[in-house]
């Protein structure tokens, strides 16, 4: 079963041509990025105050130039190498300096400025005009994390597997726990390296592995296998989620037959907001008993 679940982001392009409005003394002389952090603090619109600084971050200045050379946010943000869980840009033209624009941007762009979860700043200027944009990093799990992660993709399918649920119009029982497989652990992270590494999302690889063969060539011997995937989650919470969301999924993630799971994510190289999982389920067949012909 595939799923590619929506990435939880926030996105917005805005733009502002006009001069600068009603003098608000508070932002009066202060630079753009302090004015947008007061913006933040003090509260605007009827919105409450946010103390959560912006922080200045290199790459998204140069977001910032992309999109002012008239890039979109999202190629922006790639070319510049930040990984974004959400982001906004703010386009404005007023003459009269930072104070000027900070006025407007209070007056105009409270909702975007005041977004609690946004947390790094990049600004880029061009005369009187000003980029601005906001964006929450993507928090992808580091490659060491990788035994604490499936530890927890475990915890939480094992939950869902001990409740009864509708996956679909078909409906599970409770069933029994699922334990790791190191040797489906092995499988699963090399399908989700080979998916992140050559930039496809498919349980068959290019040269037409399966989640059959991978497994078999991991050293499991399996009566049945089943395979999820994902792309585009960063955490194990998500991941889970969105399979429990999706009957297909569900139905692996809930099947009794399975007695072991493996879990995986891989991360794009060249893209940090690209992350591709494998959970790779299986029952393995009995070993042979002795004198039994094979």
């Amino acid at each position: 079963m595939q799923l590619l679940p929506h990435r939880s982001a926030r996105k917005a392009s805005i733009l502002a041509l006009g001069l600068a409005l009603t003098a608000q003394p508070l932002l009066a002389a202060a630079a753009l990025p302090d004015a947008i952090n007061a913006i933040r603090l003090h509260g605007c619109g009827g919105r409450k105050g946010v103390n959560q600084p912006l922080h200045i971050a290199a790459k998204l200045n140069e977001a910032a130039r992309r999109a002012a050379a008239g890039a979109r946010l999202q190629d922006a943000l790639l070319a510049a190498g930040y990984g974004a869980a959400e982001s906004a840009s703010i386009h404005v033209a007023t003459p009269g300096g930072d104070a000027a624009t900070a006025r407007l941007l209070e007056e105009r762009f409270c909702a975007p400025l005041s977004e609690p979860t946004e947390e790094d700043l990049g600004i880029a200027r061009h005369g009187d005009d000003v980029w601005i944009v906001l964006a929450a990093p993507l928090a992808t799990p580091r490659p060491e994390d990788g035994a604490t992660v499936s530890r927890r993709v475990l915890e939480l399918v094992n939950e869902a597997r001990g409740r009864g649920r509708s996956c679909g119009a078909q409906a599970f029982n409770a069933t029994s726990p699922l334990k790791l497989s190191p040797a489906l652990g092995r499988a699963a992270l090399a399908h989700s390296l080979d998916m992140a590494t050559r930039d496809y999302f498919d349980h068959t690889a290019p040269e037409g592995s399966t989640p059959a063969s991978r497994a078999t060539r991991a050293g499991y011997a399996w009566r049945v296998v089943g395979e999820n995937i994902a792309a585009g989650v960063a955490t194990p919470e998500e991941v889970v989620a969105g399979w429990l969301q999706s009957p297909g999924h569900c139905q692996n993630l809930m099947d009794p037959r399975f007695t072991d799971m493996g879990v995986a994510y891989g991360v794009n190289p060249k893209d940090p907001t690209a992350i591709f999982w494998t959970q790779l389920f299986g029952q393995a067949s009995p070993a042979p008993v002795a004198g039994t012909p094979q």
